[in-house]
């Protein structure tokens, strides 16, 4: 420690001091330079004779750096994704968090790839076909956004191995009707009566997702987790069984683990993850039980972790956003969603309301190359709700 201490004060101790505007610019005669190559190219005066390498002080430099600058700050700071590809897991409709992440990052001009849960597969892609969505599907330019393809996927699920043998019989029972005897057969419907969410559907666990992605596309750029089930969220945590915990643990905070695992080997470097957590994760939000506020702090922690890793072994960034309470068809499972979004816009420090959007464009953000050093990062995304240490409406306030 004092060693490493030492060196650091012998090199400040030889650096030599160069004022700001002299790192920029460079010496006097560079300056010089400078405003002449510009007097020739774009016509503006300029300053014949600097008097020092400090700031400026002539008010015809000062025209010609500000109204420089204006020209090229008039071209923005794009969010531009175009060649990058993103597989967004978790869009089973048009209004939830994912679809408008997956609209920002096709409105910035990637291509977009979708997992969607085996259950609500076919009314997708039969509403993305008969044109339901295609209102909710316009971007900024006025064009629809595409998906390039939609994907089944259970993320509960990491191998065919690890799938109950109840689901694979749904997987298997065309052939069985086939193959085996009237009796038999009869025998394997009854079964499937019980349980019909898989029938039809093939390669849809976590893995062999990422492998048909890779022999469909070859690599991704981008991977977005927007998954989250909890079994008994309206049960308070005491009366939580482990099999409901586990469940809101598996579904919600492991299954990003398990994607990132899975597809890590076919992101580009230099792409990104994110996933979407919620603030339950370190304050207590009654009523948002049976596992889920311990799953998204589980996500949050992940989240860390999984910066260092992904990042040391596939230069990969990750993050997760803290999202405010919108009243999606996801979230009113959990029964009081639309409290929660009125004491959201009574209670935060921007009083208005949080539009999927907005949610959309930050994950754009934070996948782009604006945000090439941000990773391990829980960014909020709620209207400053988190800041708050006492609500406005509290009685305490009135008393």
């Amino acid at each position: 420690m004092g060693a490493s201490v030492a060196t650091g004060m012998q090199m400040l101790a030889v650096r030599p001091c160069i004022p700001a505007c002299k790192q920029v610019l460079g010496s006097t005669s560079a300056l010089s330079a400078f405003g002449r190559a510009l007097s020739t190219r774009t016509g503006f005066a300029s300053c014949s004779k600097p008097t020092s390498v400090g700031p400026m002080t002539s008010s015809n430099c000062k025209r010609v750096i500000v109204r420089a600058m204006s020209q090229r700050g008039s071209q923005g700071l794009p969010i531009d994704l175009t060649g990058k590809r993103a597989f967004i897991a978790g869009v089973a409709d048009d209004n939830g968090y994912g679809w408008a992440i997956a609209k920002a990052l096709a409105a910035a001009g990637a291509e977009i790839l979708v997992g969607t849960w085996v259950p609500a597969l076919n009314i997708f892609e039969t509403s993305l076909r008969r044109g339901k969505f295609d209102e909710s599907r316009k971007l900024p330019d006025g064009s629809l956004m595409e998906i390039a393809k939609v994907y089944p996927l259970d993320a509960v699920y990491d191998t065919p191995e690890d799938v109950p043998e109840d689901v694979m019989l749904i997987v298997y029972d065309v052939f069985v009707v086939i193959s085996l005897s009237c009796f038999m057969s009869l025998l394997f419907m009854l079964q499937v009566k019980t349980n019909k969410r898989y029938a039809g559907a093939s390669n849809w666990t976590v893995k062999e997702v990422a492998e048909t992605v890779k022999n469909d596309f070859g690599s991704i750029d981008i991977l977005v987790h927007s998954l989250a089930n909890g079994p008994e969220v309206t049960k308070p945590l005491l009366e939580t069984s482990r099999r409901g915990y586990l469940a809101a643990i598996s579904a919600s905070s492991y299954s990003f683990v398990s994607l990132l695992q899975h597809f890590l080997p076919i992101m580009n470097p230099g792409g990104a993850s994110i996933s979407l957590t919620y603030i339950a994760s370190e304050r207590i939000i009654p009523g948002y039980g049976g596992g889920m506020s311990s799953a998204k702090a589980a996500l949050e922690s992940d989240t860390r972790v999984l910066a260092y890793e992904a990042g040391r072994k596939g230069k990969i960034r990750v993050n997760t956003i803290s999202a405010g309470p919108l009243g999606s068809r996801a979230a009113k499972a959990i029964g009081f969603i639309e409290k929660m979004i009125e004491y959201s816009y009574v209670n935060a420090p921007l009083q208005k309301e949080l539009l999927a959007a907005e949610v959309g464009n930050t994950a754009a953000f934070l996948v782009s190359p604006l945000a090439s050093a941000v990773t391990g990062s829980t960014i909020y995304v709620d209207n400053g709700l988190n800041t708050m240490g006492l609500a406005l409406d509290s009685p305490t306030l009135s008393t």
